[in-house]
């Protein structure tokens, strides 16, 4: 049992949305996430958490001029799968620049701040739509694949598919809808189910996602499956009925969310990532405003087996 709960020091990164954070067997924490400019994709690491602060930030790509892949670059990732690195992320064009697609990045360097990144292209789904916020996890053997996409057949902004992967930027099954925008908190300003992160414990496979506008509507949902069920069955799936993470007014923490998940130095507490602002009033598309910033907190379990991630601590 943890006897004591650390504390890390908010915010852990200032003006990084959609922060991913991934631990490696290498003891490296490596970081990275949606930059103000939205033009490149940068990545840095650290031995700690708080050390991602001053570490150096690698620009590892940039954007285009025209075409795919030439405006509004958001929510990268970095993952290490069978031997090499990679980086999903989201890409519109300059032309159409909320016209997403999703795209993958490899890298078969030791380390990912070196070496050559080579674009896989883009992950191809059952059609042509705005999509973004890929991750990818491993199950019983076989990759999976999860993100948010609009149905054109569905009024709204983004529901949440999972599909299985032959490889990383290619898809082996039919993409099946495991989450849609539903209840009053993931409908306000947009209807939008996005932001996935998955996290595999205690015989289930949760997924939290994030829903509403990026203002201070902008909360953290919860679903969950069996880890013997199909996770590519609909019916397998259930959903919270209120949100797990929203914004707290006495910390001053607004619209938390869009997070992924680590743990601690000594491997023994869970640790939760996400980006919020800590104001809560914003001039113009809250889009545009550069200051959610990333964050760490440890959480903890309940007796139900379930993550209890309590509230947003305040800045320290």
């Amino acid at each position: 049992m943890v006897s004591t709960i650390t504390t890390y020091k908010n915010p852990l990164i200032e003006q990084r949305a959609d922060p991913w954070v991934y631990k490696h067997t290498d003891g490296f924490y490596y970081f990275t996430g949606s930059v103000p400019a939205y033009d490149r994709i940068e990545v840095r690491r650290a031995k700690t958490l708080e050390g991602l602060s001053n570490a150096e930030a690698v620009t590892v790509w940039k954007k285009y001029e025209t075409g795919p892949m030439s405006a509004n670059i958001w929510a990268p990732e970095i993952h290490f799968v069978d031997g090499k690195w990679y980086i999903h992320f989201a890409a519109a064009r300059a032309d159409q620049i909320f016209a997403h697609r999703m795209y993958v990045l490899e890298n078969d360097s030791a380390n990912p701040l070196e070496g050559e990144w080579i674009e896989k292209g883009q992950v191809k789904t059952d059609w042509e739509s705005f999509s973004l916020d890929a991750t990818t996890f491993e199950h019983k053997g076989a990759q999976y694949y999860v993100w948010a996409q609009k149905d054109p057949k569905i009024e709204g902004n983004t529901n949440l598919y999972i599909a299985k992967m032959n490889n990383q930027w290619t898809l082996s099954t039919p993409q099946v809808m495991i989450s849609k925008p539903e209840f009053e908190w993931e409908v306000i300003g947009f209807l939008v189910n996005e932001g996935a992160a998955v996290l595999k414990r205690n015989g289930k496979i949760f997924i939290t996602y994030s829903a509403s506008a990026t203002d201070y509507n902008y909360c953290m949902g919860l679903l969950w499956a069996d880890e013997d069920s199909d996770l590519l069955d609909p019916a397998s799936w259930s959903k919270a009925k209120e949100p797990v993470f929203k914004t707290n007014e006495e910390t001053s923490q607004y619209g938390p969310g869009h997070n992924s998940f680590t743990v601690s130095e000594d491997g023994k507490q869970d640790v939760l990532i996400y980006h919020a602002r800590n104001y809560k009033e914003i001039e113009g598309d809250p889009l545009w405003d550069p200051n959610r910033h990333a964050r760490a907190k440890v959480f903890t379990w309940s007796e139900d087996g379930f993550p209890n991630f309590g509230i947003p601590e305040a800045d320290s």
